[in-house]
């Protein structure tokens, strides 16, 4: 069962995200390994230049991309909780 832990005002591609199943998904470093191979660092340079990611729709695809090259198993919540982690953390789209 997902946990609908998003606030008003969240997009609505992630009114089903889990924040918690998210964090944790990103603390155990699956969603890391690209960006960090690709700009280095943390990895959240992804994102430059500012703006790049433009849609929370993009955001949520961009994240299907990783999870299929990096064939992580994930369902699609959990595609969804880690970009509405991201969304949350980092690009702060709004509905």
């Amino acid at each position: 069962m997902l946990c609908h832990t998003l606030a008003m005002g969240e997009p609505e591609i992630f009114k089903d995200g889990d924040l918690a199943l998210g964090a944790r998904l990103i603390a155990e470093g699956k969603c890391a390994r690209r960006p960090i191979k690709r700009v280095g660092g943390d990895g959240r340079a992804i994102d430059r230049p500012r703006g790049r990611i433009h849609t929370p729709g993009f955001l949520r695809g961009i994240m299907e991309q990783c999870h299929a090259r990096l064939n992580l198993g994930f369902f699609p919540g959990e595609v969804t909780a880690v970009a509405a982690v991201l969304n949350r953390d980092h690009d702060q789209f709004k509905p």
